[in-house]
């Protein structure tokens, strides 16, 4: 098994861009939940504690060969649906959604661990079958197989993780080659369905989106006459940024976490901690070491050759962009609230641990990028 790797292109670089992006959010989750009104320990503990567990599965994974991983992609496949079923019908209800479910004394969220699971069925099924994909049946097939997961998350109901998992579709497909007639065709469908389900979902007999998903998308249309919770949120939310400056108050002395302007800071509004305490440079911090992560795994992916691997390094890549231009929009205002976590920032095993499976699934890939290449 260890045959093919070269220890040399372990990349250390990208364990330490890992650590430092844990670190700064393991301060901001401190900051985060230590107020005059409360504080509580529990959440930076917990990630600390999260990260060390994380840290050695991302080890032991990278160890593994990959390709040996993605021989059972099928069995991947349908252990993330059983996962996901598992939550719909014995998950942890919280805040009027079914997203968790308790394994071990810890409730884990599977639609995290469904974005590791889809890089890994999709990189080897295309990869198997990568003459197929520009037939319309394959790729008609291709795209049932990952509306099934889909599904049962929006089901959850989770609207936004639902949204990440198509847009890396999207992504995924484009790099394995999709030819550019699909990719115009879905733009001239998506397009007008879009602008159609918009209007729909502003129906009083709408059955799409929950009521507090409606609120939502309407607090961005109707900013001024808007009086939601998220509108008060987001606005809070923007304050917070906007009073950092440069430099920042300075950490623990931010009023957003400190007299509780926001619900859960820790996890969808980690950033506006940060841009609050740290200010303009702290942000700038954060968004310059994803985006060398991002660029990181790029410069891997480029010397490879074998698709498996290129499409789970650019999944992963594709969740990590997404998902930071999700949560920053939400923090400044440019999109809906909508509970999308900052990789590896914002408090959570379950996203912690999914960022860190896909790392060290992309060290493993690494070590053998000459034997991929050649």
């Amino acid at each position: 098994m260890f045959r093919e790797y070269d220890f040399k292109r372990y990349d250390v670089f990208l364990i330490v861009l890992v650590i430092a992006l844990v670190s700064i959010g393991v301060v901001a989750i401190k900051s985060a939940t230590t107020s005059a009104i409360d504080e509580t320990d529990l959440f930076y503990k917990k990630q600390i504690i999260g990260f060390i567990v994380g840290f050695f599965i991302m080890i032991i994974i990278s160890l593994i060969d990959y390709r040996f991983i993605a021989k059972f992609y099928w069995v991947i496949y349908f252990l993330n649906i059983a996962l996901l079923l598992a939550v719909l019908f014995f998950g942890k209800e919280v805040n009027g959604a079914t997203r968790w479910i308790n394994i071990g004394g810890i409730g884990l969220q599977a639609s995290e661990f469904c974005k590791v699971f889809l890089f890994i069925f999709l990189g080897k099924f295309l990869d198997k079958h990568s003459d197929k994909l520009n037939k319309i049946w394959f790729l008609t097939l291709t795209i049932l197989l990952v509306m099934l997961p889909v599904y049962l998350i929006y089901k959850e109901p989770n609207l936004s993780t639902t949204l990440v998992v198509i847009a890396i579709l999207g992504v995924i497909l484009f790099v394995s080659g999709l030819h550019y007639k699909y990719i115009i065709g879905a733009i001239i469908i998506l397009v007008p369905l879009t602008i159609l389900g918009f209007w729909y979902v502003q129906q009083p007999d709408q059955i799409l989106l929950k009521e507090y998903q409606v609120n939502r998308i309407m607090t961005l249309v109707e900013r001024e006459s808007a009086t939601t919770s998220e509108q008060f949120q987001t606005k809070n939310s923007k304050q917070a940024i906007g009073s950092g400056q440069l430099y920042g108050k300075g950490l623990y002395k931010g009023k957003l976490n400190q007299y509780n302007y926001l619900p859960e800071p820790q996890t969808d509004f980690i950033f506006s901690i940060v841009g609050e305490e740290f200010g303009f440079v702290g942000c700038s911090v954060i968004l310059t070491l994803l985006l060398i992560l991002i660029l990181r795994c790029l410069w891997i992916a480029k010397d490879v050759k074998d698709k498996t691997a290129t499409i789970i390094v650019v999944g992963f890549v594709a969740m990590v962009a997404v998902q930071t231009f999700i949560n920053v929009g939400v923090t400044t205002d440019i999109i809906p609230n909508t509970g999308i976590p900052l990789p590896f920032i914002s408090y959570g095993l379950s996203s912690l641990w999914t960022n860190m499976i896909s790392v060290g699934l992309i060290l493993n890939i690494s070590m053998q990028r000459k034997s991929l290449y050649n």
